[in-house]
């Protein structure tokens, strides 16, 4: 099959979640972006750099250095990743078009907490996992956070058989520029590949 060249630039796929902690600062009514206070309230922003590092219970997200998320993480020392479904689309675009600078997202979802820690957590995203700080590596012009799973959350009725059910918890992946919903599975993991050795 013919290759053609495309842009040299991340593409997809990336899963889409939106990560939380508490707002460092919000702007006063009428303030100036350098006259800011610290409210604490529930901040929330759309990322599709997040994943696995290791077998170690790690994940890590990047986001860019100038988002109020990367401060409020840097602050607190804790965030959360939460997983969306694919019919909150509207809500979890919307996490990613404004900033909380200047727009106070804590209404847009209902937040929850736990005691291990105070990144808020979404309570409408079948899946929440919180994560504390253990290290940060600034990259280009963003920062690199890899976080302990500390606590995890999924709804239980996205359980099947006393397992997480994909098809239940209907996340989404950022490819291009637009959102898609899971599809059918594909395989199952160290099953298909035993079927290819056995061919060989």
């Amino acid at each position: 099959m013919a290759k053609v060249t495309i842009p040299n630039r991340p593409f997809g796929p990336f899963p889409a979640v939106l990560v939380g902690t508490s707002s460092p600062h919000s702007l006063r009514p009428g303030a100036s972006l350098n006259e800011e206070d610290v409210d604490g309230r529930p901040n929330y922003t759309t990322a599709g750099a997040c994943g696995v590092v290791s077998m170690e219970p790690v994940l890590y997200v990047s986001l860019r250095n100038i988002h109020l998320t990367t401060r409020g993480i840097k602050e607190s020392g804790f965030f959360s990743v939460n997983i969306p479904s694919a019919d909150q689309v509207q809500r979890v675009d919307y996490c990613g078009m404004v900033s909380g600078r200047t727009t106070d997202k804590s209404g847009v979802f209902t937040s929850f907490y736990d005691e291990r820690g105070t990144a808020p957590m979404i309570s409408e995203c079948p899946m929440n996992m919180l994560c504390k700080v253990i290290q940060t590596i600034p990259l280009f012009d963003f920062e690199f956070f890899l976080g302990e799973i500390v606590a995890a959350y999924l709804d239980e009725q996205c359980l099947t058989d006393g397992k997480p059910d994909p098809k239940k918890i209907n996340p989404m992946i950022l490819m291009g520029n637009n959102y898609w919903g899971l599809g059918q599975a594909a395989g199952a993991v160290f099953k298909e590949g035993a079927v290819f050795r056995k061919s060989r």
